[in-house]
């Protein structure tokens, strides 16, 4: 979708759609102008209870030729209060599923107007760009009368410049970039996202941003002995690999902050097979993978002043007579030896290799790492959060203001020491797997012990990863979580 910024009076402004945010409990000038023009129209709407202006509403009206705009989106924002970026990003979101749903492809919006901080702008470009992201690559019916949006245009106050805007917008569009990145390597079926399209990916990016790419094949690994990582690929066909994208935007004064994201790019449950509903969901294993190769794209495009180190495990969890089995004891990168008493607990046998790797090879000031690691985090907290763990309470303080910044919102779980219990080994230093009691967080206790003393957030995006319902600023499947929090947090806000 093209965006362009206009100084124009609204009222004045020629477009298919003119989007105006309403309140519950107060009018805004632009709302009254536009009720005199239609005779009393909006007025009468909100006396009968058409339209109220609460939150998550929208009503498309046609102004007959009496306003230079065809039609008016009116947009509920809830009590003037309670507006916020989020409410106003999630108010993009509705708009643009409301003009979709009328196949309204360019239209203006003053979301932006209605007061909710220096931000607002922002925000409500977010969310517009986020809400009109669809997956139909591999739809064929009626490919040439598929709906796309083709133009937005973001009507300025008097305080900004199109200059300063157009800045604006650009980095807005730099984050949303690697939030449809993110989006669309998860939406890509098992047998498109292998662990050789991520590392092809990746080699795009560094060749498009130059970025530093290396991509650790079988062998390699084995030399290593980046063993739990060649474990869980074993009984694929297509062979395991690391890889390490480096972003220098702060030279060479500051040590880097790793990204780790896990890269199962389909989950079978190994021998520990899965049951067969809703298997093909697993192709989503991966999430972590993509939000990390997002937030490298972002933050190249925008040239934050940061150091990055990017780290992908990749493998294919499947059953297979070379897979690896319940009771195998694996030597680790860290030489921690560790019981595979379920093949399913795959997430954390390639993080521990690779956050050992990354704490090794690259000293970071703070490792970060992403993954769909367990059902018993959606169970803990459902969609609407993603669960956290860490050793720095600095670090989780301000991962927790960055997503709550950006509306993807984290919880802290506990990771006491007696939660280690659970994964304590008879014959070996560590099991893969304990009870299902604290699930998500015998996880997480487990990756701990590859950390080391280096500052550590774990971040569990299972159920956040993915969603089964649309929403404003997300559609039905895949959500692309990790990316806008990660940059909120890079920036240092």
């Amino acid at each position: 979708m093209n965006i362009d910024l206009s100084s124009a009076n609204p009222l004045k402004h020629t477009t298919p759609a003119l989007v105006i945010g309403c309140f519950e409990d107060a009018g805004n000038e632009l709302f009254t102008t536009c009720d005199g023009a239609l005779d009393g129209c909006l007025g009468r709407l909100a006396t009968n209870k058409e339209f109220t202006g609460k939150v998550n509403t929208t009503r498309l009206i046609h102004t007959l030729g009496k306003l230079p705009a065809e039609r008016l989106l009116l947009v509920g924002l809830g009590k003037k209060a309670g507006l916020d970026d989020e409410r106003l990003r999630q108010a993009a979101g509705n708009a643009v599923q409301a003009l979709r749903a009328a196949r309204v492809a360019s239209f203006a919006t003053t979301l932006h107007l209605a007061g909710a901080g220096d931000t607002a702008l922002e925000a409500a470009c977010e969310g517009a760009l986020l809400g009109s992201y669809s997956f139909d690559e591999y739809k064929t019916k009626d490919r040439d009368e598929r709906f796309h949006f083709e133009e937005m245009t973001l009507l300025l106050s008097k305080g900004i410049s199109v200059k300063e805007g157009r800045i604006r917008v650009e980095r807005t569009q730099a984050v949303c970039r690697g939030v449809s990145l993110a989006r669309d390597l998860v939406s890509h079926p098992g047998n498109v996202v292998t662990t050789g399209y991520l590392a092809a990916t990746a080699r795009e990016l560094a060749t498009r941003h130059a970025l530093s790419c290396r991509v650790l094949e079988l062998d390699e690994l084995e030399k290593l002995g980046m063993n739990a990582l060649v474990a869980v690929g074993k009984g694929s066909a297509e062979p395991p690999r690391l890889i390490v994208l480096e972003y220098r935007g702060a030279g060479d004064r500051d040590r880097p902050v790793a990204l780790v994201g896990k890269g199962i790019t389909f989950d079978s449950g190994g021998i520990s097979i899965k049951p067969g509903a809703g298997m093909e969901e697993m192709k989503t294993d991966m999430a972590g993978a993509a939000a990390v190769l997002g937030t490298m794209e972002a933050a190249a495009a925008l040239k934050l002043p940061v150091n990055l180190v990017g780290i992908v495990p990749t493998a294919e969890n499947m059953p297979d007579g070379k897979a690896y089995k319940p009771g195998d004891v694996i030597v680790s990168l860290s030489g921690q030896t560790i019981e595979i008493t379920n093949t399913d607990a795959e997430g954390r046998l390639i993080l521990c290799d690779a956050l050992h790797y990354a704490r090794t090879h690259y000293k970071p000031a703070a490792m970060i790492d992403l993954a769909t690691l367990t059902g018993a985090c959606v169970v803990a907290l459902g969609h609407e959060a993603t669960g956290m763990m860490g050793n720095d309470q600095r670090l989780i303080e301000r991962l927790k203001r960055a997503g709550g910044r950006c509306g993807e919102r984290v919880w802290e779980l506990p990771l006491w020491d007696e939660y280690g219990e659970a994964m304590k080994s008879d014959i070996a230093d560590l099991k893969n797997a304990g009870s299902r009691d604290g699930g998500s967080i015998t996880a997480g206790w487990f990756l701990k012990q590859f950390v080391g003393k280096t500052r550590w957030a774990h971040m569990d995006i299972a159920g956040t990863a993915w969603g089964d319902k649309a929403r404003p600023c997300a559609p039905k499947g895949a959500t692309g979580v990790g990316v806008r929090l990660l940059i909120e947090y890079l920036t240092g806000k």
